[in-house]
């Protein structure tokens, strides 16, 4: 960086005799002009790099002071914050490399032992509250990064969360608090990736916020709920079919209620995509049976069959099929599509998207020749709640379903 042009200009001055500078002056000058921030910057960034491990020790000293202090108060608080946006910025650093190189193997291994040595690693999450933006976001990078760095072969990460399962109650709570929201929760998303944490989270008290926090009036904060709310129900898949099964009654009845009838768009439309993605699972098969034999989720997907959204109509498809092709259906899913049989087959006849799916349309008749085909067990009943009525749009027609094309087969 260039020496600042009114020192320039008056070693120039001196030099070319147009005004008389004595010796001792101009020596002054020149060492007023190195000391300058700018050139000490070109220097500094030639200077030896301190080891991995010594700058996370200091900066857990760092986090304990900032811990401690009151900042209204300690006079040193701002230096101490100084320093720790200095070294967080350089640790960042050392875990995702440069444009000019590539992060050091056994660089990141020390950094990623000695974090987990101690306790910085759940200072560093206890003080977020307290660091600036910058230094927030390079914190929500450290963390992502460090759970995914080997140490001898081994992902230390996931051990240490293991015996400090606590710190997932920190990460989760965090939702409640906007301005730290989108922070903790990609911390949660990449703590998830290690198995034990999502189960300790799919087990916890935590999993029923979730339902309040996708519907959080902050568009961004509930759709980052929202992500880690689908990365805990599709990445582990033993996992999930193992909670689902143990927590069949609430979890569905939580999920119907606030999801797939809540009166927001954009959450209906997730949670009857996430919903297909759960049952076509073959993890979750007893699952998705028993959820195609409850007559009240087949009468909520019958009504998003009737969405004027094309991507809720096509995603509900996805499910409905589920009932439709279920070789043991229950007594009431029979009468159910018998009764509304002929409004369903009208249904379907309109139901269209513009690009050629040839597994669509094979779905599509499977499920017109079951609903077709279909003998009523018993007396038909004709209680309205369970008619699926036509829904004609301003031309009298049905709304005809979306131009997605279909990547799911029926199972």
């Amino acid at each position: 960086m260039p020496i600042p042009a009114t020192q320039i200009a008056g070693l120039a001055n001196g030099i070319n005799g147009s005004r008389k500078v004595k010796p001792n002056n101009l020596k002054k000058l020149f060492t007023k002009a190195f000391r300058s921030t700018a050139v000490k910057s070109i220097f500094k960034s030639k200077a030896k790099r301190k080891p991995p491990a010594e700058i996370v020790r200091r900066v857990r000293f760092l986090l304990e002071a900032v811990d401690s202090l009151d900042d209204n108060v300690d006079p040193s608080h701002f230096d101490k914050m100084e320093e720790l946006d200095s070294l967080l910025h350089e640790l960042k650093a050392m875990l995702y490399g440069s444009n000019e190189c590539e992060p050091a193997v056994d660089a990141c291994a020390q950094l990623t032992q000695e974090f987990f040595r101690e306790n910085t690693f759940r200072l560093i999450i206890i003080c977020l509250p307290k660091l600036n933006l910058e230094a927030r976001k390079d914190v929500t990078r450290i963390v992502a990064n460090l759970q995914r760095q080997p140490v001898n072969s081994r992902l230390i990460a996931s051990d240490y969360l293991e015996a400090n399962s606590d710190l997932m109650d920190h990460l989760v709570c965090g939702y409640d608090d906007p301005d730290l929201a989108l922070h903790y929760g990609t911390m949660l998303r990449e703590c998830i990736r290690h198995q034990v944490v999502a189960r300790y989270v799919l087990n916890s008290e935590h999993m029923k916020k979730f339902f309040d926090y996708m519907q959080i009036p902050e568009f961004d904060v509930a759709a980052d709920a929202t992500a880690t709310f689908k990365e805990l129900m599709t990445r582990h898949k033993s996992t999930v079919a193992e909670f689902l099964s143990e927590n069949y009654d609430w979890f569905f009845v939580e999920f119907n209620a606030k999801l797939l009838e809540s009166a927001n768009y954009i959450t209906r439309r997730q949670a009857i995509k996430l919903l297909g993605d759960i049952l076509l699972d073959r993890s979750n098969s007893s699952v998705m049976t028993r959820y195609v034999s409850s007559k009240d989720n087949l009468r909520i997907l019958m009504n998003l069959l009737r969405e004027a959204s094309k991507n809720i109509q096509l995603d509900a498809f996805h499910v409905f099929k589920l009932f439709v092709a279920n070789r043991n259906k229950p007594t009431d899913i029979v009468n159910i599509i018998v009764a509304n049989r002929s409004k369903l087959l009208r249904f379907f006849a309109s139901f269209r998207i513009d690009k050629e799916d040839e597994q669509f349309e094979a779905d599509k008749a499977q499920v017109v020749k079951e609903i077709a085909e279909l003998e009523a067990k018993g007396p038909l009943f004709s209680g309205e709640l369970h008619k699926f009525p036509g829904t004609p749009t301003a031309s009298g027609e049905l709304y005809k379903l979306p131009t997605t094309p279909l990547s799911r087969q029926l199972t």
